[in-house]
């Protein structure tokens, strides 16, 4: 939800998976630089590279590694699986990070030229 109250996204969280979908009238560019920059290259990807490590030390079980898929559809965004997120505070830490991504996302499509 932006800061003046619209609806962009619903999170679905259910049996360790995390669902994220635009609301249907809501048009997220896919290969925006919030998106594929911080969503997955500094958030996604850090945390399964991290939980790969801790599986080849024995921290974890390899079917425990964070998995995520990006749907999209003609370049726009249709939803975000994450899969084994982990713990709450994990799972904290991913809303967070979707929130600021969407919100980003949004601003940049409703910004007004000057």
């Amino acid at each position: 939800m932006t800061n003046d109250g619209v609806r962009i996204a619903s999170m679905l969280v259910e049996h360790g998976r995390l669902c994220v979908t635009p609301e249907p009238d809501v048009r997220l560019d896919a290969n925006s630089p919030p998106l594929r920059s911080f969503l997955v290259g500094k958030v996604l990807d850090s945390m399964q590279a991290k939980d790969k490590e801790a599986a080849v030390s024995g921290a974890i079980q390899p079917e425990a590694i964070l998995g995520y898929s990006v749907e999209q559809d003609g370049g726009m965004l249709k939803a975000i699986t994450i899969e084994n997120y982990g713990d709450e505070r994990r799972l904290l830490e991913l809303k967070n990070a979707i929130r600021w991504t969407f919100r980003r996302m949004y601003e940049k499509i409703t910004a007004k030229p000057a």
